[in-house]
This record gives structure tokens, sequence and C-alpha cells, in this order.
């Protein structure tokens, strides 16, 4: 079994199943074609589209297959296009929409993945994850598993997956404008953390590995390598840079060159190398091209394709199995289409269909969460989520600075603020005062810092950012 298999079953919950069409898979040729890509992408969606329940859903209890919904909008398919027989009342983005939207959701012991995961195929299906209702907002949960003692992870460091799918989500889900979303800050720290983890031979783990001799020596996984490097270049580190350089000859190193194959930790198969493919293609590195065209004129595409049934669409774990599996193919289809980990939705084609939907405002006297961070300029970021029951449609950042005194997650974020009441300027915020031109500046949604103060009004899912300085 297959890392990004294994991994993602407990904790980023997706599903494996078998599918129909399953035909002859065709062998690859040399440096995949245009044209072979195309046909690969639409028998792909073909398949992915087989995957959907009666009801419209792709996720659900248990395990779940809504990472289609990634593979859909790099493919150039909008979620909400994809209907069971038919019947748009259940299209694939309003029944998710919907499931995310209920309470029970993720389960009674969410963690951070439940979240990041959700993130990253909410935006793919055009449901912008900071506004999926009044009282969803997914950014805001991510946040909420910021480790202030250990500032840049998110959930137990341990499980350094967590922090890797944290920049994925909190760094390519860009608002529906496509703005950066969170401060540039935020992405420092977490940027900082995915360094500190890089191993000695170039690539990445799912443990921690900072700090540990051992565990920075032994050898990395081509899956987290692939996540880990799509989690920098989404966070703006750029394709030149060294770690991303020696992520990249990691891979090389590992290239099969009869197949065009990464040889995983458990062998040849599709989810590994569609992992190592989006990572490339997140980073703007042509998988078809230079490092990645081995010495036998074969590329990882290659062996991507030649892993799907066609025309069935659907692609195999391994070489050797003789039918898809729902994972595989989304990962292939993913990567084959030259996506990352996520990507903007396509405008729909059903006549009304929005390109995005998202919670109009807040629900007075529904319970709700926006997301914060609170940078003092010295190097001490604090990072929450905010949980409070707006009175009306708007709140202010008074409103939202005073809650996250005592409702956040984690505790600490807000520990004071001057003035305490009124919708005056704000002069200090945790015993920090504003000195000359150093003041307290707020940012929403990645806007341009502009002087805080109380009065600001806050609209629901925005992201909040507060900074001292010039």
């Amino acid at each position: 079994m297959s890392l990004a298999t294994s991994f993602r079953r407990p904790a980023l919950t997706a599903a494996a199943a078998l599918g129909a069409f399953v035909l002859t898979a065709q062998p690859a040729l040399a440096t995949s074609t245009p044209a072979q890509i195309a046909t690969s992408k639409a028998n792909g969606v073909a398949y992915l589209k087989t995957l959907q329940a009666a009801d419209g859903s792709y996720a659900g209890s248990g395990l779940s297959n809504e990472w289609a919904f990634s593979a859909f909008a790099a493919a150039g398919t909008a979620a909400v296009d994809v209907t069971p027989g038919g019947d748009t009342s259940k299209n694939a983005r309003t029944v998710y929409r919907t499931l995310l939207s209920t309470t029970t959701w993720p389960s009674a012991s969410p963690v951070v993945t439940d979240y990041e995961r959700a993130t990253l195929n909410a935006y793919a299906a055009g449901i912008d994850p900071a506004r999926v209702s009044a009282s969803r907002n997914l950014i805001a949960d991510i946040y909420g598993y910021w480790q202030t003692a250990e500032a840049g992870y998110f959930g137990p460091s341990a499980n350094f997956n967590g922090t890797v799918f944290a920049a994925l989500a909190l760094g390519g889900a860009k608002t529906p404008s496509g703005a950066a979303r969170i401060p540039q800050a935020l992405r420092d720290a977490i940027v900082t953390r995915i360094r500190a983890n890089q191993h000695n031979d170039g690539g990445w783990n799912y443990s921690k590995a900072e700090g540990n001799p051992s565990q920075l020596a032994a050898t990395s996984d081509i899956d987290m390598t692939g996540a880990a490097m799509a989690a920098l270049c989404v966070s703006g580190v750029p394709a030149t840079d060294t770690d991303i350089v020696q992520a990249k000859a990691f891979l090389k190193s590992k290239l099969v060159a009869n197949s065009g194959a990464f040889n995983a930790m458990f062998g040849v198969n599709t989810d590994s190398n569609g992992w190592a493919v989006s990572g490339l293609n997140a980073c703007g590195i042509n998988p078809q091209t230079g490092d990645f065209l081995t010495s036998m004129g074969k590329t990882p595409v290659d062996f991507l394709i030649s892993q799907q049934f066609n025309p069935g669409g659907g692609f195999k774990y391994l070489p050797s199995d003789t039918s898809p599996q729902a994972y595989a193919s989304i990962d292939g289809l993913r990567a084959v289409a030259g996506g990352g980990f996520t990507a903007a939705p396509p405008v729909p084609t059903t006549v009304g269909a929005p390109q995005w939907v998202s919670q109009a405002s807040f629900t007075s006297g529904t319970a709700g969460k926006l997301a914060l961070t609170v940078d003092d300029g010295a190097g001490n970021l604090k990072v929450c989520s905010v949980a409070l029951t707006p009175t009306g449609t708007t709140t202010t950042l008074g409103a939202v600075v005073d809650a996250a005194s005592t409702a956040a997650t984690p505790s600490g974020c807000v520990t004071s603020v001057t003035p305490t009441s009124g919708t005056g300027t704000i002069t200090a915020v945790n015993g920090k005062a504003n000195s000359g031109s150093n003041t307290w500046k707020v940012s929403v949604d990645g806007s341009s810092f502009a002087a805080a103060t109380r009065g600001k009004v806050i609209n629901v899912g925005d992201t909040i950012a507060l900074r001292w300085g010039a």
C-alpha cells in the first residue's frame, strides 16, 4: 500500500472505491503529447463522475472521494456541473456544501487535516472555504490548531503532514478574487517549519524530523516530498529556491528510466507518482522535460497515463492491478491535468450557476468563527480562531478582539486592547502601544494594512490580520 493511501485514510479521509468501465490500460509513449493528455483528462473526468453517489455526494461518514473536486477543477470541470443522472438539485457542489455546514461534520473528534482537506476541496468546488455557511469557516477551523508552543506548526508537530497541508490549504485557497488570504507573517512561520523538516537527501516524510538527526538522515518519501514542495511554492517560495532545487534533485534520483515512474517507499504506484507530479506542477516545474525526461525518453506523466484504463478513464494503483482504484484515479488525473493540490474552480456550464458560492452575511444569533492573527512586529505571532455570536449581519473589529480575549482557540491571542469600548482607533494590543509611525494596523482577506479602529466593519468569513509597525 502506498503512503498516499495509508496516510490519507486516517488523516485526510478519502475513499478508495472501484468503478466501472474497466478496459485495457494503454502503454505510454515517451513524452505524452497534448492530445494524449487531453484524452486522459476527458476519460479521467468521465470515470470520476461514476464515483458520485445517487444523492449527489462524494463525501460522507467514513471514507470519501471528495478529493475528486481538486481533480475536476484541474481538468476544467466545475463540481456544480457534476450531477447524478442530470439532477441539478443534487449537484456535487451543493451536496458537499450542505455536508460541510452540518454541526456533526466532520466527527466528534476532528483533527486539523479534516479541515485542511475540506478547505482544498471546497475551494476547488467553488465554495469559499471561509464562508461555507454562517457557522462554518474552514480557515478559522484550521487556525484553531495553531501550536503556540511550537509556532508554525498546525496540529501535533509529530504529525508533520498537518503542517504541510495547512500551508497547502491556507496558501492555496485564495479569495474568490485571487488574493492571498493569509498574512505574510503566517506564511513565513509555516515555511520556516517546513524547511526545518527537510531531510538530508532533499525530501520530506509525513512525520516530524526537525531537531532529530536520525530522522533528518532517514530516506525521504516521494508523496510527502511532492506535497511539501507544493506547500512551499503556494506559500510564495520560488522554484529557484535552494530547498526546492534539492527536493527536485531527490525526485530525479528516484526516477525509473524505462517507465518514468518514481520508485516510492512502497514501490512504483500511481498515488506516489501523482503527488510528486502535483508538487512539480505547483512549483511551475515541467514534469516532462529536463530532469524528468529519462535516458530512455520516459516521463512521470507517461507513467501515469500508462496506468489509466481507456476509454474507461480510471487509474490503477499498481502496474500489476487489473481494475481502477478511486484514490489512484483522483491523484493520477489531477497530476496529468497539471494541477497541484487544489485549483480555482472553472466557470460552470450549467445555466445560471455561479463560479463561486458563499455565505453573504452573519446570521444574528448564530454562533460563528473568524480567523485572526496578531503580529507585534517583534516576531511574536499569535494565531487563533475566534468564536463569537453576532447581533447583526456584520460585526466590528472591536467586537472581534473583545471576543478573542475570552473565546479564542488557542487562548492568549488577545490579552488586552485599548480602548476597551467605542469605535475609535486601537492604540494598544497585548500591552504594546502605538509609537510614532509604528501603530496597529489591520488587513482583511489580504487587503492593504490600514489604521485599526474598533468600529471597522467585519463581515462573515473575513480573515483578519492585526500588525504593529510603520
